[in-house]
């Protein structure tokens, strides 16, 4: 890695701090360099704009999602064994220390929901992939036959992705310490609901 690319990489782990607090609007230029003990036309060099900025941090938190999340559990031979290193993955990725202020890409999701752009355009896509992922999983699960063979992975994915956001707000905004044991509790009750 190059100076200039690892310049880079130490922004965007700062810009990501930010952004999970102060959301992506929160972002600024001067604030990074603040942070980061760099000039900001230093900072801008390497992003060009506040949008380039924010879609870079976007991209960041879902290379890492994908790195510390998806890979592990596409390791996993079994369906269900992929179902449970998803859910587990994602709740730990979720409650980790470095995300101080909560799930980048769920603020960015309430930030962005209502605001048209490439910014949304790209975070919407980033979501359906998730969904894709996790009813390609419960698909696999189905084929071979340890999920029931009339099961509506669709549903099934939209409900796992239920339990973690529900996961998300007890965790972050009312501070239940059982927030993990109630999601681990609800994604079992899911998975034997659809029970070959």
């Amino acid at each position: 890695m190059s100076k200039g690319e690892a310049t880079k990489a130490a922004i965007l782990r700062q810009a990501v701090t930010v952004a999970s607090v102060n959301g992506l609007e929160g972002l600024s230029i001067g604030r990074l360099a603040e942070l980061t003990g760099l000039s900001k036309s230093g900072l801008f060099g390497h992003f060009g704009s506040k949008e380039a900025l924010q879609r870079a941090v976007l991209e960041a938190v879902v290379e890492d999602f994908r790195v510390k999340v998806i890979l592990p559990a596409l390791g996993e031979a079994s369906g269900i064994d992929r179902l449970e290193r998803l859910f587990t993955g994602w709740i730990e990725w979720a409650a980790a220390d470095d995300k101080t202020g909560g799930c980048p890409l769920l603020a960015a999701a309430f930030e962005l929901d209502d605001q048209p752009g490439d910014l949304r355009d790209y975070l919407a896509e980033q979501e359906r992939a998730w969904f894709d992922c996790i009813a390609r999983i419960a698909a696999k699960a189905v084929a071979q036959n340890q999920l029931r063979g009339d099961l509506d992975t669709a549903q099934f994915a939209f409900e796992f992705h239920a339990i973690g956001l529900g996961f998300n707000f007890a965790y972050r905004l009312l501070d239940d310490r059982k927030a993990a044991d109630r999601a681990a509790t609800a994604f079992r009750r899911l998975v034997a609901s659809a029970a070959a």
